[in-house]
């Protein structure tokens, strides 16, 4: 049984330390991939680019998407991700600071698993992470994968 690995999709170097650590706070001990644009987070999630040749059927436990990311949006790697058959279960969170209603109903309209807006309070944000670390790696029950 492969380890349950943590793939954070997101450009802010601040929010990547918060994320990192609130996890580290909370015990949480498992891999965290870390890819800073969505062309990365397809070129990992799909087996392309710089990662061509990775086991493509070694997804993560969840993936931790921010919306707004240079080369292709978060809302696009989501569409992406639903498309593709090796992929189209795969967890994925929306980890944002977007407070647009159209982009909550996108989101779940392309198959977000969860929406968390990032609060600004450290305190608050570096909870919601342990949270929703805890969740997805301990709690959430997901299928076999072939």
């Amino acid at each position: 049984m492969q380890p349950k690995t943590i793939l954070l999709v997101e450009d802010n170097l601040d929010d990547i330390e918060l994320t990192l650590q609130a996890l580290k706070k909370s015990k949480i001990t498992n891999e965290i991939t870390v890819v800073h644009d969505g062309a990365e987070a397809l070129e990992y999630l799909m087996g392309t680019g710089k990662y061509a040749g990775r086991d493509i059927t070694e997804l993560p436990a969840v993936v931790l998407l921010d919306l707004k990311l240079p080369k292709v949006d978060g809302l696009e790697v989501l569409r992406a991700l639903r498309t593709a058959e090796h992929s189209k279960l795969l967890p994925v969170v929306i980890l944002t600071s977007s407070r647009e209603e159209q982009d909550i109903v996108k989101g779940y309209s392309f198959g977000v698993n969860s929406y968390v807006r990032k609060p600004v309070d450290f305190t608050q944000f570096a909870d919601a992470v342990s949270h929703l670390g805890l969740y997805w790696l301990l709690l959430n029950e997901t299928p076999s994968r072939p």
